[in-house]
């Protein structure tokens, strides 16, 4: 028993000098509309992860998507939202993040725009 309580000190001390690191998340596309010309993008993390994403990742998938659409660019709306997608007995375990993304210009615009 003194072991264990021994081992059960050191390991918090341990941990106490070893934060969390931050764990990298990549955006993902979960939704949109084609006919509003927006793209929502996510990611998901633990509630005993801190999150490190990239904006830019975010940025030029939805860019990618709109491109698909025939639009030439992309750009962020506002801010983001958190939602708890899975509650545990202490609160939430799991949580997604969602960034929505506008669709702007026509792909043929640039072409257009550079032959006159």
């Amino acid at each position: 028993m003194k072991k264990f309580l021994v081992l059960a000190v050191f390991t918090v001390l341990l941990g106490a000098c070893f934060p969390i690191m931050p764990q990298q998340k990549h955006w993902a596309a979960t939704g949109g509309s084609r006919s509003d010309a927006v793209v929502r993008m996510s990611y998901e993390y633990a509630s005993w992860e801190i999150p490190d994403v990239n904006p830019q990742e975010a940025l030029e998938l939805a860019a990618q998507r709109c491109r698909s659409w025939g639009y030439s660019e992309a750009e962020a709306f506002g801010g983001e939202t958190r939602q708890c997608n899975q509650y545990s007995g202490s609160g939430c375990a799991n949580w997604l993040v969602t960034k929505e993304f506008q669709c702007i210009g026509r792909g043929d615009a640039k072409v257009s725009a550079k032959k006159k």
